[in-house]
């Protein structure tokens, strides 16, 4: 369990080398990674487009044209790889990336056979990381002899992955790892999108059983599982050194469950006002009220504390700091339920966050405008066609 603390802690004593960290892996990223990235992504454009059903196409052609920054801030991990195994590593964490951003997708929509045929739709994404895949078995969604229309896509976009992971020189020291990190991450994706329809004891009940353990109490795990995809994509920087072992890979693991429950709170957090008026309940719905600032504050201090206990620490309390940064500038971020929350973990991270804030602030600014600027040519556009 993640004890609260009530006493401030000390500012972090290695907020300067965690700037550091944030520093060496802009300078790596823009000339080596992002390149390698725009290209990965091109490279499924195709893939995607063959998918025969409209619907699913359309599906898969949306998440690589509106979700394809999930692939580029994951692909900043590979700023810890060297230099030789870095487009390997990138190849790897996109392919991992768009399957999982189209699974989530996919996932989402009903299910006659609830949670049983949504596990099966993932399990591309847990055998990218097994030696032996068997990815070609019917799913329990499908209604035909054959697999689903997009099946094939599923199962490229996971021998992709595979096929980039095995390359790397430490791909067997995070091999049980990884593949256990994509089970969680499966499992608790596939309940959460079935509480809608079963209800959240199912969920609870999951949580409880599979927490202990872990350090963290059930809301935080099914958290921090549901978003491993994270954890996944660091275990997959961490192949391309030889030196990593299995007990690096159990640490980064660590780290990661706990930052990726910082970042599914967060994203539920600055959602909160959009689900409610779509009728849906969002994750902070399994707090009692005035419950979730301690608990956000203590698991705040747990993933910064594992981010350094890592290899590479510097960097994972970097990425951490950016995960903040980044949830903590959305535009709902300012609704009056998330004030507090807002506060709580950029305090939390302070003072590394400022910069990494300052970043995110001047990409969203840039993107509004590149958006307001097609927007504005789009409008043109059609007024020249008229006349």
């Amino acid at each position: 369990m993640i004890a609260i603390n009530t006493e401030r802690p000390s500012r972090p004593r290695r907020a300067g080398a965690t700037l550091g960290a944030l520093a060496i892996a802009n300078a790596r990223f823009w000339p080596t990674v992002a390149p390698d990235v725009q290209r990965a992504l091109r490279r499924w454009e195709d893939p995607a487009r063959e998918i025969p059903d409209s619907g699913l196409r359309q599906l898969a052609l949306s998440k690589l044209a509106d979700e394809r920054f999930n692939a580029e801030v994951a692909a900043t991990l590979a700023t810890l790889a060297p230099g030789a195994q870095r487009a390997r590593t990138v190849q790897a964490i996109v392919a991992l990336e768009l399957l999982f951003d189209y699974l989530d997708g996919r996932t989402e929509q009903p299910y006659a056979y609830g949670i049983a045929a949504r596990r099966s739709m993932f399990a591309p994404f847990v055998e990218a990381f097994s030696p032996q895949p068997s990815t070609g078995r019917r799913p329990a969604d499908s209604d035909g002899p054959g697999p689903p229309a997009d099946w094939g896509y599923l199962t490229a976009l996971s021998a992709g992955t595979r096929e980039a992971l095995l390359g790397l020189p430490g791909a067997r020291a995070v091999a049980a790892c990884a593949q256990a990190s994509a089970e969680r991450c499966a499992h608790a994706q596939t309940r959460l999108h079935t509480v809608p329809e079963l209800g959240t004891q199912q969920l609870r009940q999951w949580g409880e059983r599979h927490s202990a353990g872990s350090g963290m109490q059930w809301r935080e795990y099914v958290a921090g599982c549901a978003s491993s995809v994270l954890a996944a994509h660091a275990l997959i920087a961490a192949a391309a050194d030889p030196a990593t072992s299995e007990q690096d890979a159990s640490r980064i693991d660590a780290a990661y469950l706990a930052i990726c429950a910082v970042i599914t709170i967060l994203d539920s957090v600055v959602d909160h006002a959009q689900d409610t008026t779509r009728g849906d309940r969002g994750f902070i719905d399994l707090y009692e009220p005035g419950e979730l600032p301690g608990r956000m504050r203590a698991l705040s201090r747990e993933a910064l504390q594992r981010a350094h206990e890592a290899p590479h620490g510097d960097h994972h309390a970097m990425t951490l700091a950016g995960v903040v940064a980044y949830y903590t500038s959305h535009a709902g971020a300012g609704e009056q339920h998330a004030r507090e929350i807002v506060t709580i973990a950029r305090n939390e991270l302070a003072p590394t966050v400022w910069p990494a804030l300052a970043v995110i602030r001047a990409w969203r600014a840039a993107k509004a405008v590149r958006t307001l600027a097609l927007n504005t040519e789009d409008r043109r556009g059609g007024g020249d066609g008229a006349r």
